[in-house]
């Protein structure tokens, strides 16, 4: 039972709800608080008029009574009715504050989605991964000036029923968590690791793997994507698949990204052992003297380009591993390359040689 009074500080809403003391006892007023004493009864000479009495003697509006929100909503000092805040019983449920909505989900299997999930942006990267694996798009948010290029993956979304979005700048901004969004953002699911010896199964003549051994700059991931998309280099073992996946590595690799994949092992040391075993040369980097200039050496069809972090290189487990080591010639003005910078170069000099 719902009434409704309005004041000068607009409309209330009140809710009655029966009690388990009701019969014929009375009560307190639930709007005023005041009570009366049992059993007295109102003489029908001394009853207030009702507002609609009164409101038609004043003449009312167009000669109308509003009707039932005029009506007196005070409940007699005899109701079974009490004025209650929520349903005895109801709970509140909290709001995840997802993707979803204000629908409630188990925080539990919220955090698993989070951890499947990841967001992908930039214009370049999001065409080439429509294009490569559309059913791992979850979710899209679009500006408008970027659908008309987006056709073809917004018949798609509609007509697979995955939700999109046309929002504006601030709006896309919050959903990418980014500010360098290139106008398009998708929720993906992340892909897993393949694993090393799944890899060696399928036996490849020609065939340059990257071994990145504490690589986390999402920038310099990005950077290596895209040189290893563009010389040819498909897998790339890392200690941990999610570090591809990042939303600026991805949009820095402008579509790179859907040409690798991300090998994984029990351990980086083991991966590159599994691969010696499988005939792989291991490759290593040094600036140091007794490395071979990158212009002399020959590099083999089938290798394992080992690299490291620029600060500390590569651990002494993964050095001693190394079957050889190059460097590349410059100006010895600058100790070293940055580390995509220096895995374009090598990957370049791979495929002039190899192809």
């Amino acid at each position: 039972m719902n009434d409704e009074f309005k004041g000068k500080s607009g409309k209330v809403k009140v809710m009655y709800v029966r009690g388990d003391d009701n019969g014929d006892k009375r009560g307190q007023n639930p709007r005023t608080g005041r009570g009366s004493r049992p059993g007295a009864d109102r003489q029908e000479g001394s009853r207030r008029p009702s507002r609609q009495a009164d409101s038609a003697a004043r003449g009312g509006r167009d000669g109308k009574f509003r009707g039932d929100r005029d009506r007196d909503a005070q409940p007699r000092g005899d109701s079974p009715w009490r004025t209650v805040s929520r349903a005895p019983g109801e709970e509140t449920k909290p709001d995840h504050g997802g993707i979803s909505g204000k629908s409630y989900i188990d925080p539990e299997q919220l955090r698993r989605q989070r951890m499947e999930e990841t967001r992908v942006y930039g214009e370049n990267a999001c065409q080439a991964l429509f294009q490569s694996r559309p059913e791992c798009i979850v979710r899209a948010w679009f500006v408008q000036s970027v659908t008309p290029r987006f056709r073809d993956a917004l018949r798609w979304l509609a007509a697979n029923r995955k939700a999109y979005h046309v929002v504006e700048e601030a709006e896309l901004e919050k959903a990418s968590g980014t500010e360098h969004h290139g106008g398009v953002c998708f929720l993906i699911k992340k892909r897993v690791g393949t694993p090393v010896s799944e890899w060696l199964a399928t036996d490849r003549e020609l065939d340059c793997v990257l071994a990145l051994e504490n690589i986390g700059n999402p920038h310099n991931i990005g950077g290596i994507m895209r040189s290893s998309a563009h010389f040819g280099a498909k897998g790339l073992l890392v200690d941990d698949a999610a570090v591809l996946e990042s939303g600026a590595a991805v949009r820095t690799a402008e579509g790179g990204a859907e040409h690798v994949q991300a090998l994984s092992a029990e351990s980086f040391v083991k991966g590159l052992e599994a691969f010696r075993k499988a005939g792989y040369t291991i490759v290593t980097t040094s600036s140091h003297k007794g490395s071979t200039p990158l212009t002399q050496a020959k590099l083999p069809a089938k290798m394992v380009l080992a690299l490291g972090q620029e600060s500390d290189g590569l651990s002494e487990s993964a050095l001693k591993l190394g079957d050889m080591s190059i460097s590349i010639d410059g100006t010895g003005k600058v100790e070293s390359l940055n580390v995509s910078v220096a895995t374009g170069i090598l990957l370049a000099e791979w495929w002039r040689q190899n192809h």
